[in-house]
């Protein structure tokens, strides 16, 4: 390369010496004779000081220099005087006085401020590249290498194989819509791009290959959000003739890996499990942050037989009235404050939100005239209420009881501060529903390949609500960092499975027939779990944002502004495929 040394590794020890240097320029100061310059690559920042009186030549060059021009140097390492160095540098206890000046390339003015904290987000997404040299993205880029080949050193020794799946591949449709690839050379058919490699690492383990792992490219056609993308990253594991705890501790040994060497913490072992019909109760989550308590509970008994109709009749119908307690000060919520939590709950299905306020006087709530004292006495003891509480009290089904009040637990708890920093809660969500009822009727909780528990098959025609999967999630601080399955590999119940879904055979087979087949011929038991890459990188670096981890995302609706991608295409490439865009009914 052209330089000697980066920006960032110059020290005392180096006074002295030649070196050479390239970069961008971070910022220039010319106090009308010496310039002074600091250079930038991605290790860090150097000052270099131009000084007329010795260099006119390299000075002459460096008059028109302004921000990012690409430069190279020449020059001496200077150590800088006691009341000169700049402790907020890596590098401040040095300089290097230039003796030659080379400019690579000049650079137009940035189009935006880029130390502006107000900067829209679409011009930093525009300008990603410019960003990327600027901020901490560069930095993240780099750790989330550094994490990847971590990850493969640990598969490779635990024996694993990494295999490449195909990215044009057949469309499966189950959970989110396929992107979808015209066949030039099959008019009127498609590839599908796959939303994971789930049936091709099956098919790895009737292939036996045994052990196979995978830093894989996802795509999703879905709605997005902070931690969503249409393409993403994770990290894809099978292995044959396992079970569940197999699992467990090859991944609980990756992450205590990753979090020993990155984080510098030593994390317990073997990581929490729980059910998850527990998750819910508790928590209102399947995947509950237990860094703080603020624990739902159930005043179904307590209040079945109350005379305030709206808990009555709830829990005559099958459903639940549920309570959390914040304990940070009810003297902080005003009237206005309780309608915007109303307002948010609703968001999630709830009708409405109770409050009971815990005061010296006694409770005080709107709902306290439809309660006897002794209901009102249980709830704040099963709430352990004391003065100064409030409670927050929810009456509807099951999934909106649940949802609406771990909603709100969370909510509560971030914007009073009262999640702890610093600490990292993993556990396992295990014991999951095999299958959900919507208006169509059955569909998989996590894919249709996951095995049911073995004694609870039998129920799958009688009650499919009651099968438990053999699927397990892996949690941080309340994040799913990825989810899995022991799978089905006997093409029997593989049948049975989409006979449940209401899936027939002959749609089974146009849809799996791939798969199925590969069933009958020697399938062994297997099962694996996906990490979710982009998110495990983005939890470690500190991120609000998959994007922030990501080189080149895509924003909420899913476009790429910087290449101005979706686009048109020309009408030619339209006839190769024999495609005709049918216009938007408005």
């Amino acid at each position: 390369m052209k330089r000697t040394h980066n920006c960032g590794e110059l020290t005392t020890v180096n006074a002295g010496e030649t070196v050479e240097l390239t970069g961008w320029v971070n910022s220039r100061r010319d106090l009308g004779g010496l310039i002074f310059i600091d250079l930038r690559d991605r290790k860090g920042i150097t000052q270099l000081v131009i000084n007329p009186d010795e260099v006119a030549d390299a000075h002459a060059q460096a008059k028109p220099v302004r921000d990012e021009w690409v430069i190279r140097v020449k020059g001496t390492v200077n150590a800088r005087p006691d009341d000169m160095i700049n402790s907020k540098m890596a590098t401040g206890e040095i300089e290097v006085l230039v003796t030659e000046f080379f400019i690579e390339n000049p650079s137009a003015p940035i189009p935006y401020n880029f130390n502006d904290p107000n900067t829209n987000d679409d011009i930093r997404q525009k300008y990603r590249y410019i960003e990327m040299r600027r901020s901490e993205l560069g930095a993240n880029l780099i750790l989330r290498h550094k994490i990847a080949i971590t990850i493969r050193n640990y598969f490779n020794d635990n024996d694993f194989v990494e295999i490449e799946t195909p990215i044009l591949s057949k469309s499966t449709p189950e959970g989110a819509r396929d992107y979808l690839v015209p066949s030039r050379v099959w008019p009127g058919q498609f590839y599908a791009l796959p939303q994971a490699p789930q049936q091709y690492k099956q098919i790895l383990m009737v292939g036996g290959i045994e052990k196979y792992f995978q830093i894989a490219k996802c795509f999703r056609d879905e709605d997005l959000r902070a931690d969503r993308q249409p393409e993403f990253t994770q990290i894809d594991v099978e292995m044959s003739f396992i079970d569940a705890d197999d699992i467990f501790e090859l991944i609980e040994g990756l992450l205590a890996l990753i979090m020993k060497e990155f984080k510098g913490i030593d994390i317990e072992r073997p990581f929490m499990r729980m059910p998850y019909t527990e998750a819910m109760d508790r928590f209102g989550s399947d995947k509950p942050d237990t860094r703080f308590a603020m624990e739902l509970t159930d005043l179904s008994e307590i209040l079945a037989h109350s005379e305030f109709k709206v808990f009555q009749s709830t829990i005559a119908n099958g459903g639940l009235v549920k309570s959390i307690n914040f304990k940070a000060g009810a003297a902080n919520f005003s009237r206005k404050k309780i309608d915007l939590l109303t307002d948010f709950v609703k968001i999630f299905g709830a009708k409405g939100l109770a409050q009971i306020k815990i005061e010296e006087e006694g409770p005080k709530s709107p709902i306290a005239k439809f309660l006897s004292e002794e209901e009102l006495a249980k709830i704040i003891a099963a709430n352990n209420a004391e003065i100064g509480d409030i409670i927050f009290i929810v009456a509807d089904n099951y999934d909106v009881c649940n949802e609406s009040l771990g909603r709100l637990r969370l909510k509560l708890a971030e914007e009073s501060e009262l999640i702890p920093q610093g600490i990292y809660n993993f556990l396992w969500v295990v014991d999951f529903p095999l299958l959900a009822e919507t208006d169509e009727g059955w569909t998989a909780m996590h894919h249709p390949f996951t095995s049911p528990i073995a004694e609870d098959i039998e129920k799958m025609s009688s009650d499919p609500g009651a099968v438990r999967a053999q699927a397990y999630d892996v949690i941080l601080n309340g994040v799913e960092l990825g989810g899995g399955s022991i799978r089905i590999h006997r093409s029997e119940l593989q049948e049975k499975m989409f006979e449940t879904l209401g899936i027939d055979k002959d749609e089974a087979h146009v849809r799996f027939g791939h798969i199925l087949e590969a069933l009958s011929l020697g399938a062994p038991p297997h099962g694996g779990i996906a990490l979710g890459f982009d998110r495990m990188v983005m939890l470690l670096t500190g991120a609000d944002s998959i994007r922030d981890v990501i080189a080149f995302p895509k924003t909420t609706k899913a476009a790429c502004l910087m290449t101005n991608s979706p686009s048109d295409v020309d009408d030619d490439q339209l006839d190769d495929l024999a495609i005709m865009i049918k216009p938007i009914k408005s």
